[in-house]
């Protein structure tokens, strides 16, 4: 069984002593959790996708019915996308990099460290020999192609769950990090931020930006987009969505690329959207953001401004000044 060796890390996460563990299953308590594909189900059965339903079916009976904060359809398109896009690519080392710019990866070495709403276990699957262990979390179905991804990393261990709802003790890690999540969850998602504060000491998360440090026609074509994307997230056909992903990057994105690298040498390609993060993908790592971008309903941003109002909840908010915007590290 995979978590028989990691018995104790999970006492430690939940906060309890009494845990047994079944080839099928752990009981934490008078709770009993299933295990599929090595991936442990803190979900609610009303919150589980077709694919655990079918497998668990007999299972599911006689649990409470609380869909409250809870979007299907943001579950659902998150598992098909990365279904979609299981890879690990190239340029994802140099995007880690970005990201964790405000932090030591020095200092996971000895940590326990967790990454909320995993996907297909990218930035974990980059850090899994810098970490003493890896807690890997997602409410949909990409969790099981992150237990893919990291098969021969035995320090992993992988939870289907809504972070909103997971049944771990405070500071049950020591540094989360969750990039590129919280925008699409339906609640505010600086106070989903502050809901984080109790998981660790130090937080770094990913939001979209309110585009305030660009030109105000940024904004209006982003109007545009947002009526384009309300439209198109109702597709559900998986081979229609990939289409129009790869339309999207064909059309929308390489073109605007092209146009910022004739004004580069004239210092002028930051004032042409899309330019600046995506000028060194490939069309795959394009075509994974434009899934992302146009079949997710909920989509929040927020100023830096906003950011630092975080201040309320946290001793210390370090807002980068580099792209992706924006990302901060909040220490408790």
């Amino acid at each position: 069984m995979y978590y028989e060796d990691k018995i104790q890390t999970l006492k430690s996460m939940f906060g309890v002593k009494d845990i047994a563990l079944q080839s099928d299953s752990l009981t934490v308590g008078q709770e009993r959790f299933p295990i599929l594909h090595d991936v442990i189900i803190l979900s609610d059965p009303t919150h589980y996708t077709g694919f655990v339903k079918a497998a668990l079916r007999a299972r599911t009976e006689g649990r409470p019915h609380d869909r409250t904060g809870f979007a299907e359809d943001i579950q659902f398109t998150f598992g098909e996308e990365w279904k979609a896009y299981s890879e690990i690519l190239p340029e994802h080392q140099q995007e880690l990099a970005q990201y964790f710019d405000l932090v030591d990866l020095n200092s996971f070495r000895h940590a326990r460290v967790c990454d909320l709403g995993c996907g297909n276990g990218r930035w974990s699957y980059l850090l899994k020999d810098r970490c003493r262990e890896l807690i890997l979390v997602d409410f949909s179905d990409a969790i099981f192609l992150a237990r893919k991804n990291l098969a021969l990393a035995p320090n992993c261990l992988f939870f289907m769950g809504d972070l909103q709802a997971l049944p771990f003790k405070k500071d049950f890690c020591d540094f989360v990090f969750c990039l590129g999540v919280l925008h699409h969850l339906p609640l505010p998602c600086l106070e989903a931020v502050r809901r984080l504060r109790e998981f660790a000491p130090r937080l770094l998360v990913f939001l979209y930006y309110a585009l305030d440090n660009r030109p105000v026609y940024f904004r209006v074509l982003l109007k545009t987009v947002t009526l384009i994307r309300r439209i198109l997230c109702r597709i559900r056909h998986p081979e229609l969505r990939k289409l129009v992903a790869r339309a999207g990057a064909l059309v929308l994105y390489r073109p605007l690329i092209g146009v910022g690298k004739v004004l580069r040498p004239f210092k002028l390609s930051r004032y042409v959207p899309l330019y600046e993060f995506y000028h060194t993908k490939s069309l795959r790592r394009i075509e994974q953001d434009v899934y992302d971008r146009f079949f997710t309903r909920i989509e929040q941003r927020v100023s830096r401004n906003q950011i630092r109002e975080l201040g309320d909840t946290f001793a210390q908010v370090i807002v980068s000044d580099n792209i992706p915007y924006w990302h901060f590290l909040c220490v408790r």
